[in-house]
């Protein structure tokens, strides 16, 4: 007579399985929203993915409230923070390093002086109009660096309120639809040469998209120009990332006892990884745009599970006070690119 063992499963199996079952309505909402989302943001470039996919997720909460539900809550949870980190991770095969060099010395101070205006004047004029913490840091990111990537990678090390996130967004995209129709006549009106009109758009407009649409639609060499500049902007998401999560890590009196891998968030390494394989010419031209429309479709999911979780009583109890911080740091960075490229 054969005797056959039946070995118990592993203690750890179960709940395992149970945690990743339990992700899976969520992320069917989430996945087919931003299906919506992402060919949105294709047809209308100045708004863009991510910005759909928080509406249509806050738009979706509100009208079908079964979709709030605590069943849901678990995709939506891995659905803002992994899917959102790992498009950080993918978006980064979009940045060669060699481009930094390309731009050369006289356009870092311009885009080193932006920066320090936009951070500097976050911190003083969220001060003064009571905007503070999170909400502040991530307008203060979002319009020194490149818009929604950066408040993306800034939520995705400090984990900061969802209603922040989306003022954050809102502000920025009011701002880059205010730019791409403003800037081109401003530029022609002050006489600005396309090499200067390309780094005035690529240091003081936020998103990718605006800054092409007001490049191009002032002149090919100037919408070149911005597109290289906007795109080493974006390396500054590794020390102003790396420098909020160790000032958090104080704040919250632990920063003796994190270890290493928390101070250094391991989607900042992989988002180097992915623009060091690029430099290195590892990733196929081919790839490029289907890796681009990955990024775009993650992040966007990442913003639907964050506009899904969101009630609106959270944005109507913080009133118009971010969107105003929002356009004295949008003036100021205009001005001040502007300013630092005569005197220099």
């Amino acid at each position: 007579m054969v005797q056959v063992e039946v070995r118990p499963i592993a203690p750890t199996a179960v709940p395992r399985f149970h945690s990743l079952t339990t992700r899976v309505p969520g992320l069917v909402v989430v996945l087919a929203l931003a299906a919506v989302a992402v060919p949105l943001g294709r047809l209308v470039p100045v708004v863009g993915g991510p910005v759909f996919g928080i509406v249509l997720g806050v738009l979706a909460g509100v009208a079908v409230p079964v979709l709030r539900s605590e069943r849901c809550r678990p995709g939506y949870a891995f659905a803002s923070k992994t899917l959102l980190q790992l498009s950080i991770v993918v978006l980064g095969t979009g940045l060669s390093l060699q481009q930094v060099v390309h731009v050369g010395g006289s356009s870092l101070p311009v885009m080193l002086g932006t920066l320090a205006i936009a951070l500097g004047g976050a911190w003083l004029f969220g001060r003064l109009l009571g905007v503070r913490g999170d909400t502040q840091t991530l307008i203060g990111v979002g319009t020194a660096i490149c818009g929604a990537s950066a408040i993306a990678a800034t939520a995705a090390a400090i984990n900061p309120k969802r209603s922040s996130v989306a003022y954050a967004l809102a502000t920025i995209f009011t701002f880059n639809v205010v730019a791409v129709l403003a800037f081109p006549p401003l530029g022609h009106l002050l006489g600005l040469s396309p090499e200067a009109f390309g780094l005035w758009a690529g240091t003081a407009i936020n998103d990718t998209s605006s800054v092409v649409a007001a490049g191009y639609a002032y002149s090919q060499e100037a919408g070149d120009q911005a597109l290289v500049v906007k795109l080493t902007r974006s390396l500054m998401l590794v020390p102003i990332v790396l420098a909020l999560v160790v000032l958090k890590s104080r704040t919250e009196a632990a920063a003796n006892k994190l270890p290493w891998r928390k101070l250094v968030p391991l989607f900042l390494i992989g988002f180097l990884a992915a623009a060091g394989l690029r430099t290195a010419g590892l990733v196929p031209v081919g790839w490029l745009p289907g890796l681009s429309l990955i990024g775009t479709f993650l992040i966007t999911s990442a913003l639907v599970a964050i506009g899904l979780s969101l009630r609106p009583r959270e944005l109507r109890d913080t009133g118009p006070r971010p969107l105003l911080l929002g356009a004295i740091l949008w003036v100021l960075v205009a001005a001040g690119s502007l300013a630092i490229q005569s005197f220099s």
